[in-house]
């Protein structure tokens, strides 16, 4: 008689119970043994005799010997059958028990890789739409900064003098520009032209942003700016990302008044571990990024210094969640500048 066992998969892979066979090999082979024993005590007992039994004492403990003789062995047998059958059921029941496992393993399995991949073209597209964004904003700052060298200085000629006429007429330096008699941006356009344009559809960041370029050095600033945020997105940092732990305005003042080490130790609150480590690697091993980042950090030490003498507390604090003032607050804590 075969003694494998039928299972029945479910729906979800899992294995049922096997139904169990009434008789097995183990029930036969205990009901052969139990028969040949008892086949064998008869013989026993009848080629005996009667006789011979009753003459040793014919007592009831004889009696109950015989009975013992007859029937223990085969309880014996059957007791050895109960177990064995035991056995290979628990022997079945692991083997279910780890095949509905792994069935459940591969589900989940499965089940994983279809949500990965179905999330992957959502991620690729979400990607391609920033970088995207990234290179509109690089293009419109391109468009809206100058990046032409410096007119070399034109020698002085001597004019002979002339007598003073009451014209009305500032007299300016030879050589002066029209840059360099243009007013310092407002505050509120400095700031934004810090935080750069939020889209190529933020006309009013565009606006900000070209009224504070006519003044030379925020023009210088924030074209140091614009440099180190186009090689920190080499690596995948962007300003917007990094959330900083914001220093109070007093400390950005003990800074603007010459401070360092500890005390302006707040003022280095990017603690994005990745975004710090990818800076300083590129800090010790690149020397375009690390000029780059020490001329941003002294263009912005010298802007805040004489940002600071007539800025409020309000706009210290809005300058200081700015994109320039972020990067600020990333390579100065990788230069050492807070410590």
């Amino acid at each position: 008689m075969s003694n494998q066992t039928e299972t029945h998969p479910t729906p979800l892979g899992i294995y049922d119970k096997a139904r169990k066979e009434p008789i097995t090999g183990i029930e036969v082979i205990a009901i052969a043994l139990s028969l040949l024993w008892l086949l064998g005590t008869a013989v026993f007992f009848l080629t005996l005799g009667p006789g011979e039994i009753s003459g040793a004492s014919g007592s009831a403990l004889q009696f109950v010997m015989v009975l013992l003789a007859i029937f223990m062995p085969v309880a014996m047998i059957w007791v050895a059958a109960t177990a064995a059958r035991a056995s290979r059921v628990m022997r079945e029941e692991s083997q279910r028990l780890q095949t509905s496992i792994d069935a459940i393993r591969r589900t989940y399995v499965a089940q994983n890789q279809g949500r990965n991949t179905a999330s992957e073209p959502s991620v690729s597209k979400k990607l391609d739409e920033i970088a995207a964004a990234q290179r509109k904003t690089e293009s419109a700052l391109a468009t809206f900064s100058s990046t032409r060298p410096a007119a070399p200085a034109r020698p002085v000629t001597p004019q002979p003098e002339s007598k003073p006429e009451n014209d009305g007429q500032v007299a300016l330096p030879l050589g002066t520009s029209a840059e360099d008699i243009q007013p310092p941006p407002d505050l509120p356009d400095f700031i934004r032209a810090l935080n750069f344009p939020e889209n190529a559809a933020d006309k009013a960041g565009f606006a900000a942003l070209r009224r504070a370029l006519k003044d030379r050095e925020t023009a210088q600033l924030i074209q140091a700016a614009q440099d180190v945020l186009t090689l920190l997105s080499q690596d995948g940092i962007y300003m917007d990302d990094l959330r900083p732990d914001m220093a109070r305005p007093e400390v950005w003042r003990r800074f603007a008044a010459g401070e360092r080490g500890r005390a302006i130790a707040s003022l280095g609150g990017v603690r994005d571990r990745s975004s710090l480590a990818l800076a300083a690697s590129r800090m010790r091993s690149e020397t375009i990024f690390r000029d780059a980042a020490h001329h941003f950090l002294r263009l912005f030490d010298r802007m805040f210094t004489q940002f600071a003498e007539t800025a409020s507390d309000a706009e210290i604090s809005e300058l200081s969640d700015t994109r320039t003032a972020r990067a600020f607050m990333l390579l100065g804590r990788v230069a050492g500048t807070f410590n």
